[in-house]
């Protein structure tokens, strides 16, 4: 492996004939990037501008639309530059940032549908305490943990991976996750402990908390009025269909590295451009189309020309 002016390079090794379709890859990546950045930004931007939309959760969800914008943006970039690049490569520190903030925003995703589902739960089921639980105060602290908390345990994982010592400098996949762990000359016990902590504390545990929170509201649900089991309908069933697509793509990145899976190339770059493509893009067209407010100014947004 080339080393220049002490700079350690990782080659992509993901990649499926991207010489001779660089081009098609290229417009098929930057028009679905487009589309992330302009429907997330959509639903924020209606979020921000209604009043009727200032309610805990709209804010929740314009904050997982913002999550998908961030989480695109640390990988669709460099998927772009290396489309039209003769070498696939980015500088280890580099690596190590993408690393960083691909589980860090991961992580996020998880806390922020845990935080959705806790504002369903005390809507649903507690509906008289809802304004004293449910303040702007509790918003921003449940918001600020879903962003601090992955952020300060992945660093954790990051440094030890920094420090580690590399044998190998070829990843099978298209942008640095864990597959990065296969680089190292030894297996860590520490880096493979540590990961394991952030697995459960950022994807189990809120998972888990989810499905007892859904648990109750479907019990609740069953004991009251068609009207209720509307509105649990309505503003649960996005969370839920975003959760399990998320979850199930997370386990297979968990999975195909720890159980030293050998992928054929093609699946695996199918699979990977799954995680990265189906909730930053689908996650604006779910809550936009099944939330009943957001659906009605979207239509006002598109449409009001006709009216006028």
């Amino acid at each position: 492996m080339e080393e220049d002016l002490n700079v350690t390079y990782i080659t992509f090794g993901g990649h499926v004939e991207v010489h001779k379709y660089r081009y098609l890859y290229f417009m098929v990546v930057l028009i679905v990037y487009i589309l992330i950045i302009c429907s997330n930004s959509t639903i924020l931007y209606l979020i921000w501008k209604h009043r009727n939309l200032h309610e805990p959760m709209y804010i929740f969800i314009a904050a997982l639309l913002l999550n998908s914008v961030l989480f695109s943006t640390n990988i669709y970039p460099k998927l772009l530059i290396d489309f039209l690049s003769e070498q696939q490569i980015i500088s280890y520190q580099a690596c190590v940032v993408q690393f960083y903030m691909f589980y860090t925003l991961a992580g996020s995703e998880f806390l922020l549908l845990a935080a959705m589902s806790y504002d369903r739960y005390v809507s649903i089921c507690k509906p008289l305490q809802y304004p004293t639980i449910m303040r702007k105060r509790t918003v921003s602290v449940l918001l600020a943990l879903s962003w601090l908390v992955p952020a300060g345990q992945v660093v954790g994982s990051a440094t030890l991976i920094t420090n580690q010592k590399l044998c190998s400098f070829t990843v099978k996949v298209i942008f640095c996750n864990n597959s990065i762990y296969k680089l190292f000359c030894v297996s860590s016990r520490a880096v493979t402990a540590y990961g394991v902590l952030i697995l459960v504390n950022d994807v189990v545990l809120p998972v888990l908390f989810i499905l007892f929170t859904y648990t109750r509201i479907l019990i609740i649900c069953y004991h009251s009025s068609g009207e209720v089991r509307r509105k649990a309908a309505q503003t649960c069933l996005p969370h839920l269909m975003v959760l399990f697509n998320y979850f199930f793509l997370v386990i297979y990145d968990v999975i195909t590295v720890r159980l030293e899976t050998d992928f054929p190339k093609t699946a695996r770059l199918v699979m990977t451009l799954q995680l990265v493509v189906y909730n930053p893009l689908f996650n604006p067209i779910i809550y936009g189309l099944k939330m009943k407010e957001i659906c009605k100014h979207l239509k006002k947004l598109f449409f009001q020309g006709k009216t006028n």
